[in-house]
């Protein structure tokens, strides 16, 4: 369909940007809709956003502020922020998501449209139908076989860039080619001496300035980093079954789950935890790990991340531990070639013979 300004959508390139924009692309655009991204994350990002909340907020809350407040000085008077209660009967997100439209109208005094469009499968009639028939409503559009019908399209550009994802391919390639309506799947033929996984949120360790750029740092390390984004749903609810959880929170399969899954994978030489200083939720699944990587014996280090990190400080911890793996799988390679048994002369080859004489 014919794009035009009313037919425009902000979003923050935050949160659940992350892991849902493939779905919201090719949704959105089915219907004729014009998608605005917010700039990537900056200084200036995360200082505009920290300047309107409490101290205590998370980082990446205050990353999705910044990036609303971004969206606004490009002119967008539509922005999709998604109320994603909960993603399945008793499994919830954290008070924080679940109040995200509420703290953005309350900080952001500027006048504009919040799409504020409701998911909680703990509730009836608050499916996904109706979530995206919320998120079009603005746009005139309540037709429900066209609003399903887009949904197919979401799907589809979704489910391309998961099975991209899942070979091992980088996010940022698996997300062009899936918006491109293509797929690929890459050789991987490069061999790493050691290999890390990766734990976290999408919105941690895929915003470049929230992670510090950890997939190029550990890369450049010669390390490669596994992370939920190879792991099916089932892969990651049986590793939560691992650690001998339940699982309550919405984005747990790719925290515990991830963290069960490769603690039981005999490639993976250690585990990096990536969080944000003050999650609740987070705090909580990464004292399970901890427990758990000791009873599987594997490294683990565990960093927190917010405004204030400074960048030597967590170069200095990745290359100590990456070293310390190193040596370890150094040792365990000289141990196996160890020969232990007393060194004993084959004699096997000396043929005797007799010596006749005259």
């Amino acid at each position: 369909m014919r794009q035009t300004d009313d037919m425009t959508i902000g979003i923050p390139r935050a949160m659940s940007f992350y892991n849902n924009y493939p779905f919201y692309y090719g949704f959105f655009t089915d219907l004729g809709i014009k998608i605005v991204l917010s700039d990537i994350t900056t200084k200036e990002t995360l200082s505009k956003g920290s300047s309107l909340v409490v101290t205590e907020t998370c980082l990446p809350i205050k990353i999705y502020v910044g990036h609303v407040l971004n969206l606004l000085d490009k002119g967008i008077d539509k922005i999709f922020v998604p109320l994603i209660q909960s993603i399945a009967p008793k499994i919830y997100n954290c008070s924080k998501i679940r109040g995200l439209p509420d703290l953005i109208r309350n900080v952001v005094k500027r006048d504009f449209t919040i799409i504020e469009a409701t998911l909680d499968k703990s509730e009836k009639n608050q499916g996904l139908y109706e979530f995206l028939a919320e998120a079009v409503k603005p746009f005139g559009i309540t037709d429900m076989n066209r609003i399903k019908k887009a949904s197919k399209a979401g799907w589809r550009t979704y489910n391309n860039f998961y099975i991209m994802s899942k070979s091992g391919m980088s996010y940022q390639k698996a997300m062009n080619y899936a918006l491109q309506g293509k797929v690929f799947i890459e050789n991987q033929t490069k061999e790493y001496p050691i290999s890390i996984a990766l734990i976290s949120h999408g919105y941690n360790i895929l915003d470049d300035r929230a992670s510090m750029k950890i997939f190029d740092k550990l890369e450049k390390m010669d390390v490669k980093v596994y992370s939920s984004l190879q792991l099916s749903k089932e892969q990651m609810d049986d590793g939560i079954l691992t650690l001998g959880q339940n699982i309550y929170w919405a984005n747990e399969r790719e925290m515990t789950g991830a963290a069960g899954h490769y603690m039981k994978d005999a490639k993976i030489d250690g585990i990096i935890t990536l969080t944000a200083f003050g999650c609740g939720p987070d705090s909580l699944m990464i004292e399970r790990i901890t427990r758990k990587a000791k009873h599987f014996n594997k490294p683990l280090l565990n960093l927190t991340v917010d405004e204030q990190t400074g960048e030597a400080g967590f170069i200095t911890r990745l290359e100590a531990f990456v070293d310390m793996l190193f040596r370890k799988k150094r040792a365990t390679l000289i141990n196996k070639m160890e020969v232990n048994t007393s060194y004993i002369p084959n004699t096997n080859f000396i043929e005797t013979s007799e010596i006749k004489t005259k």
